[in-house]
């Protein structure tokens, strides 16, 4: 069976978050059933763009430290980063405030703008990933997420947060390339085979709802979650939330290909009760996950009425262009066709692959994701 630790954190309070911390980590065996003295450990927040930390888009920098000083005391010799979907990690790093938290260790931060290509022929889908050199240069990962939601994926979690693996912009090749969520999962999926994490960590003392995993609403949940099995964790989180876990395209993967296991007689709970912490009112899409199968005709035309589009409001948008840049296709599916820089970007739905990068990463929150239709009318068919 899988070990899932919940422990229950009220606030950010540096003494709280530590004590709980290490409660956590103890309950899943101690730091050292998970590092060794002097083994080069690299520690892995999320930081999707530069934001201050109430906005919980990203890893809180107490938690952060939290961990770090752990894993500190148990005699490792610790690194820090993430790749942010745009921008360069040192901004991010100091805007988030884990830059301060690790200063206050001396800990370095490690290099997430350059990398070196990586084969792993054990992989279910994806054999070849360009991981940055950070994560080459270590001998383990501690992975420290943020609950959220997510429009592509239905929720950032455990699984998810080593995308920040690869650098800068390549991340927006899988979008293109991997369109299908499921396929985009699997992806994700063999990254985590691959790098097999030694412990993923999850932040969810205020968490993300709604429009996540940018501009959603923050949410209080008094929560920290840690196992050392990915899809055990992101499942309980689904339970949470009123997320059927079926639901989540990284945990049935995940469990298909060996990464972990997601069934509630799989999973050992320790810490605090689970019931505390169920949230049914958690603001998250709880229908299935529906794709679009790019074409065109009348299938085409079919997937573009079934599935969620992304939708600019107006009166939010500062025409920033960060959409237009995150749009992965050419020609683009966003962009000012019209040429007429003082209104907001439009939309193309016909070249739209509903990656929802535009989502993701407009610091504005200008962008939601509309639901059709079609599918309110018929709630959680999945078509």
């Amino acid at each position: 069976m899988s070990k899932v630790a919940l422990i229950r954190c009220d606030d950010y309070a540096y003494d709280h978050v530590k004590a709980a911390v290490q409660r956590g980590i103890d309950l899943l065996g101690g730091a050292g059933s998970f590092v060794k003295p002097n083994e080069k450990i690299l520690l892995k927040p999320n930081w999707l763009l530069a934001a201050p930390p109430e906005k919980c888009a990203t890893t809180h920098p107490v938690v952060f430290k939290a961990v770090a000083g752990v894993f500190k005391t148990a005699g490792a010799i610790l690194s820090y980063g993430d790749s942010p979907g745009m921008g360069a990690p040192k901004n991010a790093a100091i805007k988030t405030g884990c830059e301060a938290a690790a200063k206050d260790l001396g800990i370095p931060m490690a290099d997430f703008s350059d990398g070196k290509e990586m084969y792993y022929e054990q992989a279910t889908q994806n054999k070849k990933f360009y991981f940055a050199n950070a994560v080459l240069e270590s001998d383990g990962l501690i992975s420290i997420a943020k609950l959220k939601t997510h429009g592509f994926l239905k929720l950032t979690g455990a699984i998810k947060n080593q995308f920040g693996c690869i650098p800068g912009l390549l991340k927006t090749e899988f979008h293109l390339k991997l369109p299908n969520p499921a396929d985009f999962a699997r992806m994700l999926v063999d990254i985590n085979l691959c790098l097999r994490p030694r412990l993923y960590v999850m932040d969810g003392i205020m968490a993300m709802e709604g429009n996540g995993p940018m501009n959603g609403k923050p949410r209080k949940m008094g929560l920290l979650l840690f196992s050392a099995d990915p899809v055990a964790l992101d499942a309980t989180v689904c339970r949470i939330i009123g997320v059927d876990p079926k639901y989540s395209f990284t945990v049935t993967i995940g469990r298909e290909t060996g990464l972990g296991v997601f069934a509630e007689d799989e999973i050992e709970m320790v810490g605090d009760p689970l019931a505390g912490f169920m949230d049914p009112g958690f603001d998250v899409d709880r229908n299935p996950i529906k794709s679009i199968k790019p074409g065109r005709g009348v299938m085409g035309l079919v997937n573009n009425l079934l599935v969620p589009r992304p939708v600019i409001r107006a009166g939010k948008c500062k025409k920033c262009g960060i959409c237009v840049k995150a749009c992965p296709v050419r020609p683009r599916a966003v962009n000012w066709h019209d040429g007429n820089k003082s209104n907001p970007p439009s939309y193309r739905y016909s070249r739209c692959i509903r990656c929802y990068c535009c989502q993701e990463l407009c610091p504005e929150g200008a962008v939601e994701i509309k639901q059709p239709l079609v599918r309110k009318v018929f709630g959680k068919r999945n078509f």
